[in-house]
């Protein structure tokens, strides 16, 4: 059984947007948000250039990189045809209202990747 951190409430994360969760180690985490409110969670590193998936366009369950227009699948953190490569994906769940993630992911999945910044 996971123990599970309260990150924020669903309606701190814009509609079609994200917010980031800071790690001490590693880059930060992003926690997106679709229309349907569906939360989804990524190391805000796209796989091709590491650009910021949190400022990135959210449709669907897809988020477009900034930098180069890549599609982001939320749901698996990888990169759509033709476009190849994953990024790391989290745990997350929504309970009245609240986003949590689990800690230990949070502590220890790709922590050696450079912090964003």
């Amino acid at each position: 059984m996971k123990d599970w951190t309260v990150i924020c409430r669903v309606d701190d994360i814009p509609v079609l947007g994200s917010r980031r969760v800071a790690r001490p180690l590693g880059t930060d985490v992003a926690v997106f948000r679709n229309d349907q409110d569906q939360v989804f969670a990524l190391l805000d590193r796209c796989p091709h250039k590491g650009g910021p998936l949190s400022q990135g366009i959210v449709f669907g369950t897809s988020v477009a990189c900034p930098l180069h227009n890549w599609t982001i699948g939320l749901d698996d953190g990888c990169a759509k045809a033709p476009d190849e490569g994953c990024t790391q994906k989290f745990s997350c769940k929504v309970e009245a209202g609240r986003v949590l993630m689990d800690p230990v992911e949070l502590a220890t999945l790709a922590t050696d990747t450079a912090t964003a910044g």
